[in-house]
């Protein structure tokens, strides 16, 4: 008998001048990054809580402490990495992933290939297995006002085999 389970991730971050963008694992030209402990990837932070979820291995606040001085200007890459191998460790492999962004910039379309394949592996899983795409909210609430970005991800998780 097969077991599958399903995660679900959410975070969001501001804005902040003179930070880099990273989104998805992919470092983005732009004057300004998201505010945050780590480097603020919104869409690795998501599939990091997606994970965690399907498992039932709590969220990436409980992984990872943002007061921690360990984790300050961490890599979410890195941080996906670990919560993938603890998600391992317990029992779980990732089936798929979807991963969509939210705001109205920067448009991810040229990238979106290169940050599958870095989502892909962090979590050892072939780049087919996620998906990463980008909506916009037509210009309401805060990614719609330019404040800042967030990001929602959904993880199927089955038993290791």
């Amino acid at each position: 008998m097969s077991e599958l389970r399903i995660g679900l991730g959410v975070d969001a971050h501001a804005f902040s001048d003179g930070v880099p963008l990273v989104l998805g694992g992919v470092a983005i030209e732009s004057p300004r990054g998201l505010a945050g402990h780590s480097d603020g990837d919104v869409i690795a932070h998501a599939l990091i809580d997606a994970l965690l979820g399907g498992a039932g291995l709590g969220d990436i606040g409980s992984l990872f402490p943002p007061g921690e001085p360990e984790w300050e200007g961490a890599s979410s890459l890195e941080l996906l990495r670990r919560a993938a191998a603890q998600v391992h460790e317990a029992g779980w492999e990732l089936v798929n992933a979807d991963c969509v962004l939210i705001g109205e910039e920067p448009r991810i379309a040229p990238l979106r290939e290169q940050m599958r394949e870095r989502l892909a592996e962090a979590v050892g899983a072939d780049a087919e297995r996620i998906n990463v795409r980008a909506t916009t909210t037509d210009k309401l609430g805060f990614t719609g006002r330019g404040q800042g970005l967030a990001a929602q991800a959904v993880a199927l998780v089955k038993p290791a085999d």
